[in-house]
């Protein structure tokens, strides 16, 4: 594959989604796998970025260096008969679902958004509604190759260079850049979702219909983090599997609707919360609801508005997402963690649990495991928010759970330890050329 001539430096422009916290770095865009390592390296520390759709600053790196590899858009190789798909780092899942939908395929593994890049989606090993059923991304990835800053490459799969493997898939970009990988896409035969919405009250009612339908392939659940009283954890189970009947599969249409501008501060508030909350819950009047639905909006909700975070406001939103073990009684941990919401004054705007199944990850550091996960984000105001988030981490660490690396901004090094106690082997992988302003954080280096 032909060389470009040294890539150029850019200028220092680059947030993650979440937009907190802001940090400079100098940009290197790369167009081919051969771009790196870079002919001449920078005096900084490096880290490959995607579509900077992490939460975080997983994908960030303060005076540092990033190498932007959505520039690595190119599909290499596909198998109508297997499904594989061979493609470089910088895809993203939007531009394989425009491929392959047409084809009669879809993603083995999809999270709530379609704009992440497939490099990205391995360095995070993301999970989605199947995960009961499919487990992790990285569970479908064959094999991908990875280009050290020494000039080494090393083709991983599970079978060869297995170890790299581990470390890379979950290893949050730090183990060298992925230039290629292959995935194994499923086959479809239609575009729509059997979809059926069933209203619950209590985490004990949604623990008990998530026990029942675990023969669906996709569950998920809203959850109201305002409600209080009688409607205390109220929300809606969703559950879809892909429909079988056959019908014409065309692309998806572009989004057409976009946030033109930060929203004022004040926008979102426990007020307007509760009264989308509220809205949200009683948009179903019936107990049970079934629809054939298209998988965009089942799947991709928020991508239908483009820069839907800036809806946040210019100080942006904190993420937090954990998984507490699936034992009994551990329900505890989320009421005790809604609780903490309520009396906080603040409130989710999005507040979404499920329960992870025990397909094993396949990285060394991936997040989940059996067990209930849930996910929430806050309007950054003042030490509110990060206070409250705080106190949801205590509550993780009190009941054996840990939180999502790629949608953190908080954790700190004494419970990344905690969490994740095979770090310091996976720290024996990581490129000595590659740092993060997260991994400075959970090391304590920053």
């Amino acid at each position: 594959m032909p060389r470009n001539s040294q890539p150029k430096f850019q200028s220092p422009k680059f947030e993650s989604w979440g937009r907190y916290p802001k940090l400079e770095a100098d940009l290197v865009p790369l167009s081919w796998t051969t771009d790196f390592p870079l002919t001449q390296p920078p005096a900084t520390k490096i880290l490959p970025v995607g579509a900077g759709r992490s939460y975080g600053d997983v994908c960030l790196l303060g005076h540092g260096t990033l190498l932007q590899a959505r520039g690595l858009d190119r599909f290499q190789h596909f198998d109508p008969q297997t499904g594989i798909l061979r493609c470089e780092a910088g895809v993203t899942l939007a531009e394989i679902l425009d491929f392959a939908v047409p084809r009669g395929f879809f993603l083995p593994v999809t999270p709530g958004t379609k704009y992440v890049t497939v490099g990205g989606a391995i360095a995070n090993d993301i999970h989605g509604k199947n995960h009961h059923i499919a487990g992790t991304f990285g569970c479908h990835v064959l094999r991908f190759e990875l280009v050290r800053s020494d000039g080494a490459r090393f083709e991983c799969s599970p079978s060869e260079n297995s170890d790299w493997f581990s470390a890379t898939v979950g290893g949050m970009g730090l183990t060298g850049l992925i230039a290629w990988a292959e995935i194994r896409l499923r086959p479809i035969v239609s575009r729509r979702i059997q979809y059926k919405g069933t209203k619950f009250v209590g985490i004990d009612e949604f623990v008990a219909i998530s026990k029942a339908n675990t023969h669906s392939e996709y569950t998920v659940a809203w959850m109201d983090s305002v409600a209080t009283g009688n409607n205390f954890a109220r929300g809606i189970f969703m559950q879809g599997d892909h429909n079988p009947q056959p019908e014409p599969l065309t692309r998806s249409k572009e989004p057409w609707l976009t946030l033109p501008l930060d929203l004022p501060e004040f926008a979102l508030n426990h007020l307007s919360i509760g009264l989308f909350n509220t809205l949200y819950y009683n948009k179903q009047f019936s107990k049970e609801k079934t629809a054939l639905v298209d998988y965009e909006p089942f799947f991709y909700p928020l991508d239908s508005i483009l820069h839907w975070n800036r809806m946040y406001g210019k100080s942006g939103l904190l993420q937090f997402q954990c998984v507490l073990p699936w034992e009994e009684n551990q329900q505890f941990g989320i009421i005790n963690m809604m609780k903490a919401i309520t009396a906080s004054g603040l409130a989710s705007f999005l507040t979404v649990i499920k329960v992870f199944g025990d397909a094993p990850s396949p990285g060394m550091l991936s997040f989940p495991m059996p067990g209930i996960t849930l996910a929430l984000d806050f309007p950054i105001r003042a030490e509110l928010s990060f206070d409250l988030v705080d106190r949801l981490a205590r509550i993780t660490q009190e009941h054996g759970g840990r939180m999502y690396p790629a949608k953190d901004a908080r954790m700190t090094a004494d419970r990344f330890q905690s969490f994740y106690p095979q770090w310091q082997e996976f720290a024996r992988y990581v490129d000595p050329a590659f740092d993060s302003a997260f991994w400075q954080r959970v090391t304590a280096r920053g």
